[in-house]
């Protein structure tokens, strides 16, 4: 503005000593008149190089300030969007929602939020690569774009995770539910990238703006808005991935107890909450005790006793069984000491726990400052751990076995181990999942799938344990099967430390040492184990 003030007076300046000094110009030049001022004729001149000189720098400026305008607006552009994908991002779908929610407000319309989530994103940037990632993102998006209607809003929130804004009649639901199901259809084609084939599976969460109380504050209702439908979505993960789900109350109050699940986990590890109990294995022949099984119990405060169905798969998430299971057998180490030195004591390891390579290093770790003997240590592994990694499985159970532990697979026929497997890895027990040994009271299958596995067994000179023996029934039918091991509630339920001292004084079979003095120890034992879960330690 000051350039183009400057400019604009220096043409006025022009106009009014132009008009004195031209026409005297001309008539000198026409011999009719003598030579102009000299000073003036010198202002003329200093005033045309002004105009020059000010018109230029003036659109000089105007251009500058065109690029800077354009650039801002590019800034606020790309603030406001994705880079990957184009999208909308988390703070543009945002201010968007909320000035959506403001208008839809007076009209009869409603606005349905759709949160989607790539399934098993991160095994497939792993597998892949993350080139692969982000082209399968892309792709993803552009697919979700296409289906999204006129009106609505898709935006990437980070990471594998989107979110539209879907207008509709609050009257006619179904088109949200169809819409859905195309996206899970239009996702589910996979997406080819350098000549391979990417499979793309979505969990879908689907919230609604008429399940929210509208306040006079537009972005914190377009918050909870999309809180709701990342709570529809988890819950869709949670039933089995590859649907949808829309929002409703009650899961809002589940992933509640669930935060104080993951809260309550962390600091009852740290508080010592976490203690183990130990179910009687039983020779089933001699019906002599061999040893115990250490399963895991949280004894709460608040909770009181709860199960290993309940936290194990909670602590696998959050990343804290290790620490869990290392200060459980540490325990469980000091408390199998008092024991007979014929007993054993039996520890289940989570497939998580194997993925440590280190893994086999602690747990000799442990034994060594526990002073703890190998030969009574006998590790269960479940059959799924054979398909992560069955190098790294071979090589923990190799270095296990050649420091005398002894090491079983778990819960044998629920997974999918081969017999080849079987056959290579160095495995010194096999364990029967209770829910074969359960069908020997049934008639109608009998016992022919236990005895087949029986007999593989002894073809492969691997011992069996039976678990789930819940009565006489069963025991006297795995009797007549051959010479197996069994557990089960049949000879009692999981009891705590203090307990299996005192059954184990009764029977003569504590450590030397041990014998005298076991009524001073103190376990802090509550005595609540009539509200145990049923289900065993992963």
């Amino acid at each position: 503005m000051v350039t183009l003030g400057i400019a604009l007076a220096a043409i006025i300046l022009f106009v009014g000593t132009a008009g004195v000094v031209l026409p005297t110009l001309i008539r000198a030049f026409q011999g009719a008149a003598p030579s102009p001022d000299i000073a003036l004729t010198n202002a003329l001149l200093l005033n045309i190089a002004l105009i020059l000189l000010g018109w230029n720098r003036y659109k000089a400026l105007n251009a500058e300030l065109a690029r800077r305008c354009a650039s801002e607006e590019e800034a606020r552009r790309l603030a406001d969007m994705d880079h990957l994908t184009g999208c909308f991002n988390r703070r543009s779908l945002t201010v968007a929602l909320a000035e959506l929610l403001a208008e839809k407000a007076h009209r009869e319309r409603a606005l349905a939020v759709v949160a989607v989530d790539l399934d098993n994103f991160k095994q497939i940037n792993d597998l892949n690569g993350h080139l692969a990632g982000d082209e399968v993102l892309r792709a993803i998006a552009l697919r979700i774009e296409r289906l999204t209607p006129e009106g609505g809003l898709l935006a990437r929130l980070g990471g594998d995770e989107f979110l539209c804004v879907v207008p509709y009649h609050p009257q006619v639901p179904d088109r949200i539910d169809q819409l859905a199901s195309r996206m899970i259809e239009s996702v589910a084609v996979p997406v080819d990238h350098e000549g391979n084939s990417i499979d793309v599976t979505i969990s879908v969460g689907i919230a609604s703006s008429t399940q929210l109380e509208l306040t006079g504050q537009a972005t914190v209702s377009a918050q909870k808005l999309m809180h709701k439908a990342d709570i529809a979505m988890y819950h869709a993960k949670k039933q089995g991935k590859n649907r949808f789900f829309w929002f409703e109350p009650p899961m809002e109050n589940e992933l509640r107890f669930r935060n104080e699940l993951e809260t309550g986990i962390r600091r009852g590890i740290a508080q010592g909450e976490f203690r183990p109990y130990y179910e009687q294995q039983v020779d089933l022949e001699t019906g002599e005790l061999t040893g115990f099984e250490m399963l895991a119990r949280w004894d709460s405060p608040e909770l009181g006793v709860i199960g290993p169905d309940i936290f194990i798969p909670i602590a696998e998430e959050i990343g804290v069984i290790g620490e869990m299971s290392e200060r459980l057998i540490s325990q469980a180490f000091e408390d199998a000491k008092q024991w007979a030195p014929e007993l054993t004591l039996s520890v289940n390891i989570s497939p998580v726990q194997m993925r440590d390579p280190w893994f086999a290093q602690k747990l000799l770790k442990l034994m060594v400052k526990h002073n703890f003997p190998p030969n009574r240590l006998d590790i269960e592994i479940t059959e799924s751990c054979l398909h992560e990694n069955i190098g790294m499985v071979r090589s923990m159970i190799t270095s296990l076995r050649n420091q005398g532990v002894h090491v079983s697979l778990d819960d044998f026929g629920t997974g999918y181990s081969s017999l080849s497997q079987l056959r290579t890895l160095p495995f010194d027990r096999l364990k029967i999942d209770r829910a074969f040994i359960s069908e020997l009271t049934d008639e109608a299958h009998g016992g022919k799938l236990v005895d087949a596995i029986i007999s593989m067994g002894d073809g492969l000179k691997l011992p069996i344990t039976a678990e789930g023996v819940e009565n006489e029934q069963v025991l006297e039918a795995l009797k007549a099967m051959g010479k197996l091991k069994g557990q089960g509630y049949h000879y009692g339920r999981p009891e705590p430390a203090d307990k299996v001292l005192e059954r184990l004084q009764k029977q003569g079979r504590l450590s030397e040492g041990d014998a005298s003095n076991v009524t001073a120890v103190d376990f802090g034992d509550k005595g609540s184990s009539a509200r145990e879960s049923d289900a065993r330690a992963s």
